[in-house]
């Protein structure tokens, strides 16, 4: 069981030679180690893998990798069994499986390609309306919309209905409360 009590911050920085190792000294050396495995994994990758998939973890002699959305997780499935042989024989002779997990993050962080966060994607974080696209409504899809709510049960023809009644307005992209 994991002790979680409060800690005085003095256990957290005291030096290595007094105490053995403070728990953030262990922390940062998994870090580290975390790191050099990731670079390790990438350069066993195919270079279209790069941006979608990174090293989230190494414990219990299993590697656990994280892919930006369901088909990464499949492309990189195909290379767990060479990734998996590699590493047995370079650098983790312990290593027992791979686990691959699905981070949506990873597909944000990619679309800045690692230059930091541009302009365009601070806007798509922003909580202004203004800056998110319209859509419009075609006069064409009201009518088929009105269409549809004739031979629909009542609940469902009031709302398609006033969908349709939306129609040459623009609206956004956001969802309005109601």
């Amino acid at each position: 069981m994991r002790d979680s009590r409060p800690q005085s911050l003095d256990t957290l920085f005291e030096d290595a030679a007094t105490v053995g190792k403070s728990p953030l000294q262990v922390i940062q050396q998994h870090a580290i180690a975390l790191l050099k495995l990731n670079r390790t994994v990438l350069s066993l990758l195919p270079a279209q893998l790069h941006p979608w998939c990174r090293v989230a973890n190494y414990r219990k002699q299993i590697l656990v990798l994280e892919a930006g959305n369901a088909s990464w997780m499949t492309r990189l499935r195909y290379e767990i069994p060479c990734l998996l042989s590699t590493l047995r024989s370079e650098i983790l002779p312990s290593l027992s499986s791979i686990d691959i997990r699905i981070n949506p993050s990873l597909m944000v962080k990619s679309d800045n390609n690692e230059q930091g966060f541009s302009k365009s994607s601070t806007k798509a974080f922003s909580n202004d309306n203004q800056e998110l696209p319209k859509r419009q409504l075609t006069h064409e899809s009201a009518k088929t919309l009105m269409m549809l709510a004739e031979n629909s049960p009542e609940k469902l023809k009031r709302k398609l209905e006033r969908l349709a009644a939306l129609a040459g307005e623009g609206t956004s992209t956001a969802r309005k409360k109601r």
